[in-house]
């Protein structure tokens, strides 16, 4: 059975702590790869000023083109609407039997993770890999397979943030998506 990780989200932009967090569970877990899932619609993330589903699709493109082991999986964007996890990973898993999933998360959506849809169903039909972040407890009633990883206190409100108030970015966003955020005058940059 193939291995793969699913880096699912908003990616409003993508930062380098989504590339990390990706890496560390490629690594950890020796998978075959790892795929970023950009959402339609979130359930919990809907935001007036967001980029669109294209502008959110090419940035990861762009995050992602120099690494062999990560690719994009657009399930969520081509079925459209708000985006549950456990539809989402049920179609997946039907369409490909022969993969094990490993769902890759964050300690904040650990600490969240008994609110998820359906989620006894979904720990029926997929792994969580969690990985620590800063201020978050990464704790959950549900199995979490845990990756030691660097704490990296970034989001992608942090980037937006300084996007709009003109702060740095250097080292915080892969090579190419600033300069395509400023190309495409997302988040207010223009």
């Amino acid at each position: 059975m193939r291995k793969v990780g699913i880096l699912g989200g908003t990616f409003n932009p993508p930062h380098i702590g989504h590339l990390i967090m990706a890496n560390e569970a490629f690594d950890a877990l020796q998978l075959d790869e790892v795929r970023f899932m950009p959402n339609a619609i979130a359930p919990h993330k809907q935001l007036v000023d967001d980029a669109t589903m294209e502008n959110r699709l090419r940035m990861v493109e762009i995050a992602i083109k120099p690494y062999d082991h990560f690719t994009i999986e657009t399930i969520e964007l081509e079925l459209g609407g708000i985006s549950y996890t456990y539809q989402t990973m049920k179609e997946l898993c039907e369409r490909e039997p022969d993969v094990q999933f490993y769902f890759i998360i964050g300690g904040d959506m650990i600490d969240s993770l008994h609110t998820w849809y359906k989620v006894d169903e979904l720990v029926e039909i997929v792994e969580f890999v969690g990985l620590k972040r800063p201020g978050t407890q990464s704790a959950s009633t549900y199995d979490v397979t845990m990756v030691e990883a660097p704490e990296i206190d970034l989001s992608s409100t942090l980037i937006r943030k300084r996007l709009k108030n003109g702060g740095t970015l250097r080292f915080l966003l892969p090579d190419g998506v600033e300069e395509y955020i400023r190309k495409e005058g997302l988040y207010g940059t223009r």
